[in-house]
């Protein structure tokens, strides 16, 4: 099986559960992965980062990258920046780059219309929206709605993993997380056929990439059954296998 993720740093995953529960082998291989704008990519958006006065983060990622392309471009962020995360683990991430005040901190608790609703509380602020070149339009749409005033800024892109020409691609499972793992497998392996490959993916967005690709779709996560990728992954596993 191969896992479109990184090797999980933690020995006690359920993927090494599975793996020993069922005898398989799983292998962990990313196939994108996320790189900066330079600063001379950024300008050419012709944003100007102090012409804003309050950010929304809706991943670590775009923290990282957002104060990292600060430092390169010399941008000192006010202390008087507002901060509006999706969740309260991106807002204490924070702490990383900034001295963590809760008077310009905001954050939801991971729906997209819940930090809509604390952002409009906010109107008269301006914002600015660090995202990567591929990103989800849900969030806009509601700011759109809600008439606030921001600005998408693309900081970082996601680039497919190249994989060398000898190297050894042979399995019975493959997993994914985006539909841009989607497309790497395909730009990696444009010859592609799925046969009796077995295919599994996480998140409606990444099912319809699957099935958009022409390929089957046989394990698919979330659902009320299996609310995790490893859940839905052993539900399939145990029934393979002829287990109750």
């Amino acid at each position: 099986m191969l896992v479109s993720q990184p090797k999980p740093a933690s020995e006690k995953s359920p993927y090494f559960d599975i793996a020993q529960k069922y005898g398989i082998d799983i292998d962990f291989r990313p196939f994108i992965k996320v790189e900066p704008l330079s600063a001379k990519e950024f300008r050419q958006q012709k944003i100007s980062i102090l012409d804003f006065s309050a950010i929304i983060f809706t991943a670590r990622t775009a923290i990282d990258h957002f104060f990292n392309l600060c430092e390169e471009l010399r941008v000192t962020v006010p202390e008087t920046m507002k901060y509006f995360c999706t969740t309260e683990q991106i807002a204490v991430y924070l702490q990383k780059y900034i001295v963590y005040r809760k008077r310009k901190i905001f954050y939801g608790a991971g729906k997209p219309e819940e930090l809509v609703t604390i952002v409009a509380k906010h109107a008269k602020e301006k914002y600015l929206v660090p995202v990567s070149d591929v990103h989800k339009n849900d969030l806009f749409d509601m700011l759109d709605a809600k008439k606030i005033d921001y600005t998408k800024a693309v900081m970082y892109r996601t680039v497919s993993n190249e994989f060398s020409k000898d190297e050894t691609f042979d399995y019975d499972m493959l997993v994914f997380f985006s539909p841009s793992g989607i497309s790497s497998l395909l730009k990696n392996f444009p010859d592609f056929k799925q046969e009796d490959i077995k295919i599994g993916c996480f998140g409606p967005t990444t099912a319809k990439a699957v099935k958009d690709a022409g390929l089957r779709l046989d394990v698919e996560a979330p659902t009320p059954e299996a609310p995790s990728m490893t859940a839905a992954l052993e539900q399939y596993l145990k029934k393979a296998n002829g287990k109750k």
